[in-house]
């Protein structure tokens, strides 16, 4: 599945490519086989391609695949041995540790000068430079100075030849014109080694920027284990894509004014990723939930009603197929629409409205049927029956003559009917739901009402 965190580095690359005329290049890193099947493949494109990022957009080069260039990922590992840039080991982790006598210290160069020859078991390591620093030009963090010293002469190939993931990330991005690199600060440890690589193969590195990691609400690392982050599950919930981006392109830079929610065309523009900032972004589904409601209700009333379709069918719909009525949902969805905040609410704020009998809850139940709802209930019964005209307007108003009578103002006296009739204490507006329901379905659902209290 799609990280939310992939999903915001890949739109702060996207911005940074369609501003400057550049391209988005998207590989699949595929050489570890045990993760990689083709479902999730089409899954990281079909995610891309949701939030805007297609590959029909002159700006987008790829998909690559990185299992697809093992050859030249062997040939630089081969030449740089053969430049003396690096050397075989047949060190075991066991003889370092005995050397060492810690198992946390890295690599000690032992190997360095026994000019070994490739043989089946050996690895290959990349000989570090013992002096001086090697400076990484971040956009985002500077120029962060790493001691030569301080970096073990890392493994380039493994002990069965097959080279590892640094020296091949460093090829596949000379082989595609990479010239900047965006991507989470989790990556940061790995740069000094692969601006390394990139100097003995004779190349330039690129321009690095390190994004600030994402955390929940705990302040920790978001994490697959233990926090939804897939951005799949936020669309399927019903999240809209452009909130979804709208959201990202703000966890961790913002465009410097109070204004929060617009359209990506404009973010795309004003985005700089020097601007970004170094401090942990939260992930706050609260808010990611406020942007979607404020998306929701700009949406024009026929592109709403379209949208809620899928929560109005199986598996989520509670109701009978037959029972489903699109003259009652479009004269329910103007009131849902100013009301819910993802469209997978739109299933239990109308189920009311198709359901044969009233929807069950019993804490709404308890909440509203306290002593004197049955009273309340009758009198409201007795005058809904006898009332001419079913409109709205009416029905608020023979309800308030309700709570006159009883001594209570009109909220008082709504929950119990509310209840009675929608099944929950919260929803749509009441009268308005009483209108859509019609006369002879608010009687016989208040009688079942007081069929339960009599007991």
């Amino acid at each position: 599945m799609f990280h939310v965190g992939g999903a915001r580095s890949a739109l702060y690359n996207w911005a940074v490519a369609r501003q400057s005329g550049g391209t988005f290049v998207l590989r699949i890193e595929d050489t570890d086989t045990a993760r990689n099947k083709p479902e999730w493949i089409d899954g990281i494109i079909g995610a891309l391609r949701s939030i805007g990022i297609s590959e029909a957009d002159p700006a987008f080069e790829g998909p690559y695949f990185q299992s697809h260039n093992a050859d030249r990922h062997r040939e630089a590992a081969r030449r740089l041995h053969a430049e003396g840039k690096a050397y075989y080991c047949d060190c075991t982790r066991e003889q370092l540790e005995q050397r060492t006598g810690s198992q946390h210290l890295g690599y000690d160069g032992f190997c360095r000068e026994r000019g070994l020859e490739y043989a089946e078991g050996r690895a290959l390591r990349f000989r570090t430079p013992d002096e001086g620093e090697t400076v990484v030009v971040d956009l985002i963090r500077g120029e962060p100075a790493f001691p030569n010293s301080a970096i073990e002469d890392f493994v380039i190939a493994r002990g069965d030849g097959s080279p590892v993931f640094l020296i091949a990330n460093v090829v596949d991005d000379l082989d595609e014109g990479i010239t900047q690199v965006i991507r989470g600060e989790e990556h940061l440890s790995n740069t000094p080694k692969q601006q390394l690589l990139w100097e003995a193969l004779g190349a330039r590195p690129p321009v690095w920027a390190h994004l600030p990691v994402i955390v929940n609400d705990k302040r920790q690392k978001l994490s697959k284990r233990r926090d939804k982050v897939a951005l799949e599950d936020y669309l399927a919930e019903g999240y809209l894509p452009e909130a979804m981006v709208n959201y990202l392109m703000l966890l961790g830079w913002g465009p410097g004014d109070d204004v929060e929610i617009r359209p990506y065309q404009e973010l795309e523009r004003m985005f700089r990723v020097a601007d970004v900032n170094t401090s942990p972004a939260f992930f706050d589904v609260k808010k990611l939930t406020a942007f979607n409601g404020e998306y929701l209700r700009a949406l024009p009333a026929e592109r709403f009603t379209e949208l809620c379709g899928r929560w109005l069918r199986a598996p989520y719909a509670p109701w009978r197929p037959e029972a489903y009525d699109e003259d009652v949902f479009a004269r329910l969805a103007p009131l849902a629409q100013t009301r819910i905040t993802v469209l997978g609410e739109i299933t239990a704020c109308v189920d009311w409205a198709f359901l044969d009998d009233a929807p069950e809850d019993e804490a709404s139940w308890t909440k509203a049927m306290k002593p004197g709802a049955e009273e309340i209930l009758k009198d409201a019964r007795a005058r809904y029956a006898q009332t001419e005209a079913w409109d709205a307007g009416t029905l608020k108003a023979v309800l308030e003559d309700v709570a006159a009578a009883h001594g209570l103002k009109l909220g008082k006296a709504q929950a119990p009917v509310r209840v009675a009739v929608t099944g929950r204490t919260v929803g749509l507006p009441l009268f308005e739901s009483l209108e859509v329901l019609g006369r002879d379905r608010t009687l016989r659902r208040i009688d079942a009402a007081l069929g339960k209290l009599a007991g």
